[in-house]
């Protein structure tokens, strides 16, 4: 696994100390994707840190409702997004949008591109966004933000970042765009967190996962020394 630069590891520190303070995360609404998507990054998405709990005597909220809705043979996200695996390329899973996704067969196996997104997550993102995706005192749980996040929402953020400063806090997350030891690997590691979001990975390392494949290496290759 390739190691981190320092100024990676810095970036990271600085926007965990910046969570730590405010307790909470960025809020993102743009609809534009960046313009070189699809390459890799962590990235810190909508919701708020903290939870308030209901009054006593107040009613149970209902319960939520299904994470992903079966329609015509496609699964749909509750934001309406199609995740069904369609085709590979590059080694990847992609929905018939050319959106990425994740596929696990039946005996568990997971396909490559998701177990490097597994460990891309776990080398770049877990220190503010917790191990698995589960969130953390510094930022909102990714494997629940990706559920109701688009895509290309999440790879905004993942690339440029954001700041929002207002009377109740200061809420920073850095840019990762230009680190390519996560923005080689946004597609992996999104099809991860969709993978944990629906409960269809447990914690932990994937006990059993495909092979590499050549196509894989060659793009790995390419973004890496582009």
């Amino acid at each position: 696994m390739t190691s981190k630069t320092t100024a990676s590891l810095m970036a990271i520190r600085v926007a965990c100390a910046a969570f730590a303070i405010t307790g909470t995360a960025l809020a993102q609404t743009a609809d534009t994707p960046p313009a070189q998507a699809g390459a890799g990054a962590a990235a810190a998405v909508s919701g708020d840190a903290q939870q308030q709990q209901p009054a006593a005597g107040a009613p149970a909220e209902a319960e939520e409702a299904p994470a992903v809705a079966e329609a015509d043979g496609k699964l749909v996200l509750p934001n309406g997004q199609d995740i069904t695996p369609d085709h590979m390329e590059n080694g990847r899973w992609y929905t018939a949008e050319d959106i990425p996704t994740f596929k696990i067969a039946e005996d568990g196996t997971v396909d490559w591109a998701t177990f490097s997104g597994y460990r891309r997550y776990s080398a770049e993102c877990h220190v503010c966004h917790g191990p698995d995706g589960e969130g953390s005192t510094y930022a909102p749980a990714l494997k629940k933000s990706v559920l109701t996040l688009g895509y290309y929402d999440f790879l905004e953020i993942a690339a440029s970042g954001k700041q929002e400063v207002n009377v109740a806090a200061n809420l920073v997350m850095p840019a990762f765009g230009t680190n390519k030891n996560v923005w080689c690997y946004i597609d992996d590691i999104y099809a991860y967190l969709l993978a944990r979001g629906l409960e269809e990975l447990p914690r932990g390392r994937p006990a059993k996962r495909e092979d590499k494949s050549d196509e894989f290496v060659a793009q790995e290759d390419s973004c890496m020394s582009g």
